[in-house]
């Protein structure tokens, strides 16, 4: 059983994997502040439904409960706590029951070191990526990880704090990290923040080593390249630092192979995760509500981006890939389109990804999607988890097969580690 702690949690893209390559997990231990996030991953990993103790407490008693977190409807800035009172008390108790049964601290600021218990086995951390990226230096954010700049992706420190605070404390430090975020941390921009952060990592005692890896070479048909980093705390043991030092000594390519020579690969075509029956409704109805008003600007969405099935209705054979899933889908450019004529007048004759497909693609699942979409409250109108917050949380989270490779490497160590000590 591994105890595992996942800061800027998300879904739970790492939890799905560590379970997809049969690694028993135990989660102590989540941290994300967006509502919508951490509700969906409640709803994928935990239940759907609210326990008893969370449906006796009155919409006031909920209020003061969640007037002690810092949370946040968009996952770029904290909402005002007073905005909760518009609220229906239905959606109040979804988001108190998601934070007490993903154990989530919320707030990664006021997130201290002995709150965390000593025996981490997994503790991971995906910090914000939209300082990092090209499509966020294209909107402007170009702040990167530098220390006390105030951007989001400088909240990686904020891991290093925590750290170091349990470190103080004398506690057990975790075993594994992982870090995922963007390649572009490798670039002239940031590097040197990069190469200080591993610095601070070996001087608590981990070896950390980076990978960068794409999901499409795991099997998901999406161009998703990426950053990873393993790190291990060795501390003062040399013999460790030898094993550990020579397993993680490997090329990204060595990475890929292993996984694909393991029972958890699967190549998946496009195909495979378009949901083109339209004669199932809901599918039909969930292409509709992605398939926009007849605009030039629309025209040009279809003209300039992938055609994963042409006008002809047929699949485009070209194609064995996607682009990046990001935040929208309904903008140029995008992850790619599918010729659709949904009969509804004034409308274009395609569509771009449904939030379902968006996860799917990502290595979620049908019944994931499901899931998040069960009891889906309303408010002001319209429901917790609407068409484009799901697409902006597939767009934010981490390709679960990629993942899947990345912890089989930590699950082999693992291994060597406990049958060389044995020994």
């Amino acid at each position: 059983m591994y105890n595992l702690v996942e800061l800027f949690s998300g879904i739970g893209s790492q939890a799905k994997a560590l379970k997809n390559i049969e690694m028993d997990i135990n989660v102590i231990g989540t941290c994300e502040w967006d509502i919508q996030a951490f509700c969906a991953y409640d709803a994928i990993h935990n239940s759907t439904k609210v326990p008893k103790k969370v449906l006796e407490l009155s919409k006031d008693e909920l209020l003061d409960e969640l007037s002690k977190y810092t949370l946040s409807n968009n996952g770029k800035e904290a909402m005002d706590i007073k905005s909760l009172h518009a609220y229906p008390v239905e959606v109040l108790r979804k988001i108190y029951s998601a934070i007490i049964r993903s154990n989530n601290y919320v707030d990664i600021n006021s997130l201290n070191g002995d709150e965390l218990p000593n025996d981490i086995d997994i503790l991971t951390y995906s910090f914000p990526c939209q300082d990092l990226s090209n499509v966020g230096a294209f909107h402007g954010y170009n702040k990167g990880i530098d220390k006390d700049s105030g951007s989001r992706s400088s909240l990686l420190w904020q891991v290093g704090r925590i750290l170091s605070e349990m470190k103080d404390l004398n506690k057990d430090m975790p075993r594994y990290l992982l870090m995922e975020n963007v390649p572009t941390l490798l670039s002239n921009r940031h590097k040197k923040n990069f190469d200080e952060w591993i610095t601070d990592l070996s001087n608590l005692g981990y070896i950390s080593k980076y990978y960068p890896l794409n999901a499409h070479d795991f099997g998901l048909p999406q161009n998703r390249p990426r950053l990873l980093m393993i790190s291990v705390y060795v501390g003062n043991d040399e013999k460790k630092r030898k094993i550990v030092t020579d397993f993680l000594d490997k090329e990204p390519a060595s990475i890929v192979q292993e996984y694909r020579n393991s029972k958890y690969y699967h190549k998946y075509k496009i195909k495979d995760m378009l949901r083109i029956d339209y004669s199932i409704d809901k599918y039909f109805d969930e292409a509709c509500a992605c398939n926009p008003n007849r605009t030039v600007s629309r025209k040009k969405i279809w003209d300039d981006n992938p055609q994963f099935v042409l006008k002809n209705g047929k699949l485009n054979t070209d194609l064995d890939c996607i682009r990046t899933i990001t935040t929208k889908q309904d903008r140029n450019p995008n992850s790619g389109n599918l010729y659709f004529d949904s009969g509804i007048e004034g409308r274009s004759k395609f569509r771009y990804l449904t939030p379902r497909e968006c996860l799917l693609f990502m290595g979620f699942t049908d019944k994931d999607y499901e899931n998040i979409i069960k009891d889906n409250p309303n408010h002001h109108g319209t429901t917790l988890f609407p068409r484009d917050k799901i697409i902006r949380m597939a767009g934010n989270s981490i390709p679960v097969k990629l993942l899947e490779g990345i912890f089989l490497q930590i699950k082999k160590l693992d291994q060597l580690l406990t049958n060389d000590f044995i020994d």
